[in-house]
């Protein structure tokens, strides 16, 4: 049994290795194979891969000489065609040359002609010349005058044919022109003065003051003539006690004055009582009652004419106006109707009508201290309306009422017309004969001194100026310019309501005699 166990171990032992051995030349002979394999396959792939690349290359170099030869077939054509198109344009320009040269031949034909006939004309314009100028020579000795003398007359006739077409073109566009803006002006005018029916009304400088008998005129002189002493020291008028049945007349230039003495006056009558005393306390009652009907009318003014949010120093000085007067026409009157007629005319036009009332009513506010005050009315109305903060248009309109300055706005040119239109309306203003005379004096000189005027009158009162003139020196072109020109020189020296007619007369007279 033992020996049978080593036995065994011994044949295991032997056996293992020997079967290791074995089995390890096995595996060699079967990876041999495999790798043998794998290299045959690799020969025959690299084989496979050479004769696939010798293809390739084979077909490559048929394509890349395809390719060559394509396009050297293409390069030929295009040197080709560019051949025959050099070829084209070589003839052209062979051909252009030609013509050219055949041109050259031409001009140079041409230029000869030319010079031929130029010297031609330069001898035609030398006989012509001489020609003219044995024209010229003959026209002299025939109508006796030089070449000289021939051009002024001729230019003379050219110069009076050409400014009688001036005048006859002047004329028609000025009657054009003047159709057209009167018709809009007249339809803006005449619908603002139908709308404002404004009454004017004319002071003077005296007042009535009516009495319930004449035995009152000797208590207002008093003793010894205190009473009336009292009443013109205290009041600044004069008290004119004549032959006038129950009345006594105050005088005065300052109305509101004139006023205060008017109601001081009435109430001493009424009082009974007329001594120095009575006549201070009642000077001063009426001094507050004007100050306060000064306060209303200005009041009143601002409401009737619809301007609200006027200073109350501006209004007291409206109602101050209530006692101006200008060639007659009573200063607020005015001022409210100017105010009213540049409110229509804002209204017309598409304008802030309110603006327009307000600048109306202001327009003479200087009025109201002129008499107070260093300065035209216009200057203080402009220093008035800047201290109580008017607007930049209303100082505008002011200011430039009188064209003393241009207006900035239409309000202000609706304010200028305002104002020439209440001013020139017939029976509204009043002239002393004086300013009357005046002014129609200066408008018959200015007219005389225009050159071929014989006469000049002034008439329809100084609304027209009718012109004779000398038919010798003034012709029908120069009548039209000399109307222009007098229109002008009046618009320029002259300061007149409304509008002047300037009517040029020219007649001609022939007379003969039947003997």
């Amino acid at each position: 049994m033992p020996y049978v166990l080593v036995a065994v171990a011994v044949t295991l032992l032997v056996s293992v290795p020997v079967s290791a051995l074995v089995a390890t030349n096995y595996r060699k002979k079967v990876v041999e194979s495999k790798i043998g394999n794998a290299e045959d396959k690799a020969r025959e792939i690299i084989d496979e891969a050479l004769k696939t690349a010798e293809a390739k290359k084979r077909e490559s170099l048929l394509e890349v000489k395809e390719e060559s030869i394509r396009t050297r077939n293409e390069l030929d054509k295009e040197v080709k065609e560019r051949r025959a198109e050099a070829q084209r344009y070589e003839r052209r320009i062979q051909q252009k040359e030609e013509n050219i040269d055949k041109k050259a031949d031409a001009i140079e034909k041409k230029e000869a002609g030319l010079a031929a006939r130029e010297e031609a004309l330069n001898k035609q314009k030398e006989e012509v010349a001489k020609l003219n100028e044995q024209r010229l020579q003959e026209l002299e000795r025939i109508s006796g005058l030089t070449s000289e003398q021939a051009k002024d007359y001729l230019l003379k006739i050219v110069e009076d044919e050409v400014k009688h077409e001036t005048a006859i073109m002047i004329k028609e566009m000025e009657n054009k022109a003047k159709e057209e803006a009167d018709k809009k002006a007249k339809e803006y005018v005449v619908t603002a003065i139908q709308k404002c029916a404004a009454d004017h009304v004319s002071e003077t400088t005296i007042s009535v003051v009516q009495l319930p008998n004449d035995e009152m005129k000797g208590r207002i002189i008093g003793r010894e003539g205190r009473n009336i002493r009292t009443l013109e020291t205290m009041t600044g008028v004069d008290l004119i006690i004549d032959d006038t049945p129950e009345a006594v007349i105050l005088s005065s230039f300052d109305p509101i004055r004139r006023e205060v003495a008017r109601i001081a006056l009435e109430k001493l009558i009424v009082d009974g009582r007329i001594h120095p005393a009575r006549i201070e306390e009642m000077v001063e009652k009426a001094q507050k009652e004007v100050e306060v009907m000064i306060k209303e009318e200005g009041e009143a003014a601002a409401l009737e004419v619809g301007v609200h949010g006027i200073h109350p120093e501006l209004i007291r000085l409206l109602g101050k106006m209530k006692f101006r007067t200008s060639y007659g026409q009573n200063a607020l009157k005015h001022s409210i109707e100017v105010a009213q007629l540049s409110g229509l005319l804002a209204a017309e036009m598409g304008l802030d009508v309110r603006m327009a009332k307000r600048a109306g009513l202001l327009h003479d506010i200087g009025k109201a201290v002129d008499h107070e005050m260093e300065g035209s009315h216009i200057q203080l109305g402009v220093e008035l309306c800047r201290k109580y903060k008017e607007s930049a248009v209303v100082i505008n309109a002011v200011e430039s009422h009188h064209g003393d300055v241009e207006p900035q706005s239409l309000i202000a040119c609706i304010v200028q017309a305002s104002d020439t239109i209440s001013a020139a309306r017939p029976g509204a203003r009043r002239e002393t004969l004086e300013t009357y005379t005046s002014r129609l004096k200066q408008l018959e000189d200015i007219t005389n001194n225009f050159k071929g005027v014989d006469k000049s009158f002034a008439i329809q009162a100084g609304r027209e100026i009718r012109v004779m003139v000398v038919p010798e020196q003034i012709s029908d072109a120069d009548m039209v310019l000399l109307a222009r020109d007098i229109s002008k020189q009046i618009e320029a020296e002259l300061e007149y309501p409304g509008q002047i007619k300037v009517n040029v007369i020219r007649e001609s007279r022939v007379i003969d005699y039947a003997k």
